[in-house]
């Protein structure tokens, strides 16, 4: 039986981060099983490359766990760890700046036919030429499909400054995606 139940209750999220943040490490094993897909959706938007996002996961979870001590406000958990992958996916790239590309493997994982491959592989590219502050709102809105509030907890600016970086990304690939099209033709 799951470890999430206790006399037949469901445990709360909060109550297993204050668990976790006192040292409880079958709690804190929980709460990141149960993020542990979108935290690597998360690496790998960023990296494009599997086992890259896996080490990045890896790591932000080794991160998590030595600083979980310090989370001062537990309904926070998710913003706190969503912030830590994001840290980590742009320091690995900072890091190694590795030229991000697509392998065979990847593709026929993620797409199902050759039109929508095509348009993907032009809105990748668009999306590698954003800064981070750019992308990573694009990332968490679109990816994550989280609310502008919530992004702007996660990365800590505020509300007004995510729209503005969600407006201007947003022309930006427009842009970007029409250039292709017009090259093409």
């Amino acid at each position: 039986m799951s470890s999430y139940f206790i006399c037949k209750e469901e445990v709360s999220l909060e109550k297993l981060v204050l668990k976790a943040i006192k040292g409880d490490d079958e709690s804190f094993g929980l709460l990141i099983n149960s993020k542990k897909e979108d935290l690597y959706r998360m690496a790998y938007s960023y990296v494009h490359n599997e086992q890259d996002a896996l080490d990045i996961v890896g790591e932000s979870v080794y991160k998590a766990y030595i600083s979980i001590g310090k989370l001062k406000q537990p309904e926070y958990f998710n913003t706190w760890l969503v912030r830590i992958v994001i840290n980590c996916s742009i320091n690995f790239i900072k890091k190694s700046k590795k030229i991000l590309y697509l392998d065979n493997e990847t593709m026929e994982k993620v797409y199902h036919n050759k039109n929508d491959a095509l348009e993907n592989i032009d809105l990748k590219e668009a999306l590698e030429k954003l800064d981070y502050n750019h992308k990573a709102v694009i990332v968490l809105r679109y990816s994550q499909d989280l609310k502008l509030k919530e992004i702007a907890e996660i990365l800590d600016i505020p509300l007004s400054t995510v729209k503005t970086r969600l407006y201007k990304a947003i022309e930006f690939l427009k842009i970007e995606l029409e250039e292709g099209e017009n090259f093409e033709e």
